[in-house]
């Protein structure tokens, strides 16, 4: 089976950099240096309320125009996308409910505008063999009214299409990457596959998923005593039932789903002694940086608004029913600590927020915000590979966004291996 790959809600491409282990650009053409032997047969990216299209501008600055698509993913002809062994995307944690048609012509309809039911049609339509996919780890326990109830949306769809679905959270900053970024990454693979086929005539799956599920093979773990648990979603008759009534819970860091029947707990990470600093980072940055530091200084009133933001406090606020409390913060590190990976990068990063990143440049003797390659290199991309025309808060935003490419590069030669082996 050929390593050929479709990509939805490409973003800049961080899944594409992480398979090809892309680690520099071509400076004459601006193209990325592919590494790797994953073909990307297509791709998509598209922002809604917008008619920039910077991550879609960026991906084809870093990787030609070929097989990329700039459409709203709601209007593409699900046919005329490639055949493919594998799928890959990152997409919104959004609410997954669903409900019957009210004529009931279409039977079962996702909410418009959930970007999982196009992944869910995109599936339906061209069944790839595997499905790599990574989200925000609140997914496991979304919504807050109903614990659980989007993931196990999620892989009862998986079921009724004929998947077994792997799933971990993971810390990339406790596996010498340079960031504490934590995200949920999910494997699925089609049932009448021969790894599948392997997966289904193991009788203890607690063993498998500590060993040798495809996660924790590569990012090895302890259980955490008495965490181990099993859930049935045979107990619900379809994924509608599942919207309406389930009751089961959040799931934990660590699963498997087969047939329904699932197998999940609660990880300790074994981790990686040889940490990846955020002083590493600032310290690579610098032979790439042509802005001056000065630029990102902060002084004055605006560094004691930074002061004030990272602080602890007790603010007095009023509900609508008119009656008071305190909302509370504690306090964050300031300046952000430079011998310890990062703390997670968000979209709103370099901007006046709690979130931003400030650290202390002994090079200007100021409190300054980390640049935009030190961003890039956050998430293990090549230094300046937003520099695409977009403008500097577009680049903060595109890297707030993305994945810790390292990550998928970790991942990326058993996943050749199982799908070479079919």
């Amino acid at each position: 089976m050929e390593l050929s790959v479709v990509e939805l809600f490409a973003g800049v491409g961080g899944f594409r950099v992480g398979l090809n282990h892309i680690d520099r650009i071509d400076e004459a053409t601006g193209l990325a240096e592919e590494n790797g032997n994953w073909k990307f047969v297509w791709a998509n990216q598209w922002e809604p309320s917008t008619k920039a299209q910077p991550a879609f501008d960026c991906y084809t600055a870093r990787f030609g125009l070929e097989n990329h698509n700039n459409t709203d993913i709601n209007r593409v002809d699900r046919t005329t996308i490639p055949n493919h062994s594998l799928l890959v995307g990152g997409f919104p944690c959004q609410d997954y409910s669903v409900a019957r048609t009210l004529s009931n012509e279409k039977g079962i309809q996702g909410k418009k505008g959930v970007l999982w039911w196009d992944i869910a049609d995109v599936l339906y339509e061209k069944y790839p063999p595997f499905v790599l996919l990574e989200n925000v780890d609140r997914l496991l326990k979304s919504p807050a009214r109903q614990r659980g109830r989007d993931f196990a949306v999620m892989l009862k769809t998986f079921q009724d299409l004929g998947y077994i679905v792997q799933w971990r959270v993971i810390n990339a900053g406790e596996y010498g990457m340079p960031q504490r970024r934590r995200r949920v990454f999910i494997f699925a693979s089609l049932q009448n596959l021969k790894y599948s086929q392997q997966i289904e005539n193991i009788t203890n799956k607690e063993a498998y998923l500590l060993s040798d599920g495809f996660f924790n093979e590569v990012f090895p773990i302890r259980i955490k005593p008495g965490t181990m648990s099993t859930k049935s979603l045979n107990t619900y008759k379809d994924v509608v039932d599942i919207s309406d009534k389930y009751s089961d819970g959040k799931f934990s860091t660590s699963g498997i789903a087969l047939d329904g029947d699932i197998t999940n707990f609660e990880v300790e990470e074994i981790t990686d002694m040889n940490l990846y600093t955020l002083g590493e980072v600032v310290a690579n940055a610098r032979k790439y940086q042509k802005i001056p530091y000065e630029e990102y200084l902060i002084d004055g009133l605006a560094l004691d608004k930074w002061k004030y933001l990272k602080g602890a406090k007790q603010v007095p606020r009023r509900k609508p029913d008119g009656s008071e409390y305190f909302y509370s913060e504690g306090a964050m590190s300031f300046p952000d600590l430079l011998d310890l990976p990062s703390r997670t990068m968000l979209t709103g990063e370099s901007t006046l927020n709690r979130s931003s990143h400030i650290i202390y440049d002994d090079t200007i003797n100021g409190y300054r915000r980390i640049t935009e390659i030190e961003a890039e290199l956050l998430q293990m991309f090549p230094p300046n590979w937003t520099n695409t025309g977009m403008t500097s808060r577009q680049r903060y935003f595109m890297m707030g966004n993305a994945l810790v490419t390292g990550i998928i590069s970790k991942l990326e030669k058993k996943l050749a291996r199982i799908i070479s082996e079919e």
